[in-house]
């Protein structure tokens, strides 16, 4: 047993410290390796903060799925070179678990469809952790994205996990800038153009503001009359942000047109009833 220990016991501790090693080497340089590729696109302007955190983001969601693929190789290698100095042979244990593998693969079709989208939302960059995306019916912001599942965290705070191969359609709402979307009613009594006149003004007024200004690309205006409704006209009013600051600036806008309209005196409607009382002779 002594002798035994001599010849192999070093060897084992030597491939044990040696696969831990390259999982410390791999977790320290493969990031800022990943970070500087990334980085070194001479298209992106290194003032332009979007670009910046969009390569940030993309830089963290392959760092952390490749850092995983790599442990699992280099525990993987470590195990077979394990079992070959611990003398148990390997010929008849691979072709063993070729046979299992092959049998297991029938059931594992959604497994490698799982792993090959993953793959592709990976190459393709079409969300990252961090983005608020909408994936197979569920919307959330993406806390991890992995070969296998994609990871959503919804406004309720629930965490849904997303196979990939169940992800036909992507909807990422915070690639590049996000955009403000709200309609705006006013009474049909109303004066249309005083009202384009007082959002387009409150949406200037809103973007030139200290508060707000660096969040805003293109100041809040009324596009077009949208529709006729119920009980008033709607004015579409469109904004360009940046990534997930569209509804901080819906909500804030929102409240200054209501000011706004309160101080002009224009009508924001609401549903109305008449009732009418008829009284039958006996």
């Amino acid at each position: 047993m002594q002798d035994w220990l001599l010849d192999h016991g070093w060897r084992i501790a030597l491939v044990v410290v040696l696969a831990l090693t390259v999982m410390w080497l791999v977790r320290r340089t493969l990031p800022r390796a990943i970070r500087m590729t990334v980085s070194s696109d001479r298209f992106v302007d290194v003032s332009d903060s979007i670009a910046l955190d969009e390569q940030r983001k993309r830089a963290e969601t392959l760092s952390r799925v490749l850092v995983r693929v790599l442990d699992i190789v280099a525990v993987f290698v470590a195990v077979l070179l394990v079992l070959g100095e611990l003398e148990i042979p390997l010929g008849p244990l691979l072709a063993s678990a070729g046979i299992v593998g092959v049998a297991l693969g029938f059931g594992a079709q959604s497994l490698v469809r799982d792993t090959l989208a993953g793959m592709f939302i990976l190459i393709e960059n079409q969300y990252r952790a961090g983005d608020v995306v909408t994936v197979a019916g569920v919307s959330g912001t993406v806390e991890e994205v992995g070969l296998r599942r994609t990871v959503l965290r919804d406004i309720d705070g629930i965490v849904h996990s997303v196979s990939n191969g169940e992800i036909v359609i992507s909807s990422n709402m915070t690639r590049g800038w996000s955009r403000v979307n709200l309609n705006v009613s006013v009474g049909y009594d109303q004066d249309l153009d005083r009202a384009r006149a007082v959002i387009d003004r409150v949406g200037a007024e809103l973007a030139a503001d200290p508060d707000w200004a660096t969040l805003i690309l293109e100041p809040p205006k009324v596009l077009r009359v949208d529709a006729f409704e119920e009980s008033g006209i709607a004015l579409k009013v469109l904004a360009t942000t940046k990534p997930m600051k569209q509804w901080e600036v819906a909500g804030e806008l929102r409240q200054r047109i209501k000011v706004a309209f309160d101080a002009e005196g224009i009508e924001i409607p609401f549903p109305h009833r008449t009732v009418v009382m008829r009284r039958e002779d006996a």
